[in-house]
């Protein structure tokens, strides 16, 4: 239950990239069952190909825990971190990942590069999956 719950909070953040024309993905760190931070894609508002909810959530944990570890939290996501987003989630030590839906193209954790394969993390996915889809569909299609 707290997976749907944490995982549509991600959805919400999501919609929010969507509304100043990023990608929509959303991301949520979670410790203790409470919030420590969230983020959306801000790739196009601040003109930085490294502005990936994953990585501004990351930022943001470990502001706010003081610390660079984040080994006891899990963080949410709506889409499966891309290469450079699953380097800083092994960096960062978060051992739990979950996410709405793959990203065969540029994934990093079950997708075409896989980088994960050698450690050992929880991995649960299609959490929401199909709201995740409809958001970057209709992104998407807009975009054309």
């Amino acid at each position: 239950m707290d997976d749907i719950k944490f995982m549509n909070i991600a959805l919400n953040e999501a919609k929010k990239a969507f509304k100043s024309n990023d990608i929509p993905v959303g991301a949520v760190i979670v410790k203790n069952n409470k919030i420590i931070s969230r983020a959306h894609n801000m790739k196009e508002k601040k003109k930085n190909c490294t502005r990936h909810a994953e990585i501004i959530a990351i930022e943001k944990a470990s502001k706010k825990l003081k610390t660079w570890r984040l080994d006891d939290c899990i963080l949410y996501v709506t889409l499966e971190p891309c290469v450079m987003c699953t380097g800083a989630i092994l960096e960062s030590r978060i051992k739990k990942i979950i996410f709405s839906t793959s990203n065969e193209k540029f994934g990093g954790i079950i997708g075409k590069y896989n980088i994960l394969k050698k450690e050992k993390y929880e991995i649960k996915y299609n959490i929401l999956k199909e709201e995740s889809i409809k958001l970057l569909q209709t992104f998407f299609h807009k975009m054309r």
